[in-house]
């Protein structure tokens, strides 16, 4: 059995030991150490995600020592994953608290497992917004896999959000909490640009950084949107307008074709009458000038007669 050879932490009155820094499932976690003679020790478990796992309340030896099997882990399930867990001890007389740090693994080789947290840290956003339309960025922080943080205050304390003109504004003091480890913010842009927004995650010691961006416009995609429709209308009223107007332009080719057929037709018949006319013409001609050549011949015998009686 491998002992932890110091102390994670110390004070002269409180020590606290354990006898791993690595288990694995059914292996007994071992805390051990000296408060005062007789003193009642709160021992708690906590998981990767900062929930209370295991809670005894033991009480030293007449000598001030104690040694005690806190837990048999487990096989892992969502109540005991996998990570880094905390033992804390609280002195109920001394009002001290000492604490340290052990890995649950499937391993126990120490050249295969190191005892650190893993805190990552997500961050959404909407890929566009419009200036002043207040949009909500979310956070996700968690723990070797699990959801941690209730103080968003505190545990994202640095985050802020870059401008296009180079400046930063903070945001810790803005976020509220929908759930353990999952937080948001409103905020509302004033200038038009690409704003990254930074967040920062600092939990036990674990520092965890988390960005993204959103293009800014003058106007949203929702007003952007309604243009777009309006115009699609006002194309759909212009296509059934053309539509008319290309009715109407064939009923008037209709009209100028007949029009046109008339004419010809009309035309035809003027050309008929024309040569009835000339045909007509021709024969009153031969009838008046033999009428002609007469009414001549008598105007001469008239003549010819007056002169001879004078």
């Amino acid at each position: 059995m491998l002992f932890a050879g110091m102390p994670e932490s110390f004070s002269e009155e409180l020590t606290l030991f354990t006898n791993s820094k690595v288990y694995s499932p059914e292996h007994n976690l071992q805390v051990y150490g000296k408060a005062l003679p007789g003193e009642d020790l709160i021992m708690r478990l906590f998981a990767p995600d900062q929930t209370v796992a295991k809670l005894d309340q033991i009480t030293t030896d007449d000598d001030g020592t104690f040694n005690h099997v806190l837990l048999t882990w487990p096989e892992p399930s969502t109540n005991f994953p996998y990570g880094t867990y905390t033992i804390d001890i609280i002195s109920t007389e001394q009002k001290l608290t000492q604490n340290t740090d052990v890995k649950f693994s499937s391993t126990t080789d120490l050249a295969d497992v190191t005892v650190e947290r893993f805190v990552s840290t997500l961050v959404f956003a909407p890929e566009t917004a419009a200036i002043g339309q207040p949009i909500r960025v979310f956070v996700q922080t968690t723990s070797d896999g699990l959801l941690i943080g209730n103080e968003p205050s505190k545990l994202l304390s640095s985050t802020h959000v870059h401008l296009p003109s180079g400046i930063s504004v903070p945001l810790s003091g803005s976020f509220e909490t929908l759930h353990r480890g999952l937080h948001y913010v409103d905020y509302t842009p004033i200038e038009e640009g690409t704003h990254v927004f930074h967040v920062v995650a600092f939990s036990q010691g674990t520092t965890s950084h988390g960005s993204t961006a959103t293009n800014v416009l003058s106007q949203d995609l929702g007003g952007i949107s309604d243009q777009i429709i309006r115009l699609n209308d006002i194309l759909d009223e212009t296509s059934e307008e053309l539509d008319i107007l290309k009715s109407e332009i064939r009923g008037f080719d209709t009209t100028l074709g007949y029009a046109s057929g008339q004419i010809d037709e009309n035309i035809g018949t003027f050309a008929i009458s024309a040569a009835s006319i000339s045909e007509s013409s021709s024969q009153l001609n031969a009838l008046m000038l033999p009428i002609i050549g007469a009414i001549g011949l008598i105007v001469a015998l008239q003549v010819a007669i007056l002169a001879r009686r004078r």
